[in-house]
């Protein structure tokens, strides 16, 4: 098990679903329960699914929650692309999320490339 707390990629994933809170306030009110809802829920989830994974005992477990998270930045990458490109929010305020949101991809893939080496390395002792 880790402490979810201490992971980095954990922390940036809490930054991004603040951020995305704020940003999402910004969209017309007939998004509210639609596009609004659905990039909340993303931004939820990357943080949600690293944290369950945290939780688990083995390291594949935690691989396969990592790689949910990983969806859920690449949906949610999506997302705000399109929200820009229907003119439902201005660009430079995507352009302050879409760098974290590849941070946190990047990270979230060498944590899992970590996670492989550990249990090849297990499976071998």
């Amino acid at each position: 098990m880790h402490k979810v707390e201490d992971l980095k990629v954990w922390q940036k994933s809490i930054v991004l679903a603040k951020q995305v809170y704020k940003i999402v306030a910004d969209l017309p009110s007939d998004e509210k329960y639609s596009l609004s809802s659905q990039i909340k829920r993303c931004a939820v989830s990357v943080a949600s699914n690293i944290a369950e994974g945290a939780g688990r005992n083995i390291n594949k477990e935690f691989k396969h929650f990592l790689s949910i998270a990983n969806g859920s930045c690449y949906e949610l990458q999506t997302q705000l692309i399109l929200t820009y490109e229907l003119n439902l929010i201005e660009k430079y305020k995507i352009d302050e999320l879409l760098p974290l949101i590849t941070e946190i991809q990047k990270m979230n893939y060498s944590f899992q490339k970590s996670l492989q080496d550990v249990s090849i390395l297990n499976t071998k002792i």
